[in-house]
Order: structure tokens, then sequence, then C-alpha cells
């Protein structure tokens, strides 16, 4: 006989779900308006930031000001 891996609940040991979705981070739900969210540089109408470094403090600054 095999030993068996089991839950017990509230142990917080529940398996991960690889297909769970990644949680939505508040940048990606924002509609491309043209212009960066972060510097308001020009843009065209299907990006939301003009770079990596602009989407990640467009985040950190929402985490502040919550």
């Amino acid at each position: 006989m095999e030993p068996t891996q089991e839950s017990v609940p509230g142990d917080g040991a529940a398996p991960a779900d690889p297909a769970a979705p990644a949680p939505v981070r508040t940048r990606q739900t924002l509609p491309p308006k043209g212009a960066c969210w972060y510097c308001d540089k020009p843009l065209d109408n299907v990006r939301r930031f003009c770079d990596k470094e602009c989407a990640d403090a467009f985040d950190e600054e929402k985490e502040y000001t919550r």
C-alpha cells in the first residue's frame, strides 16, 4: 500500500492549481488612450505604457495610494 498525501482543511497547504489565472493588475484593466498612463508620452491606440519602467512605476504608485 502506498502512502497518500492528504490536505487538512485550514492547514494552509492547499494544492496549487496550475490552471488558475494570475491576478489581474490594475494596469491591465485600463483602456488604451493614445498616451502613456504614467508619463503621458504619446503612444498608439493599442499600448497603455511607453515602457516597462512606466508600467512598474504606475503599479507601485497605485499600491501606495490605496
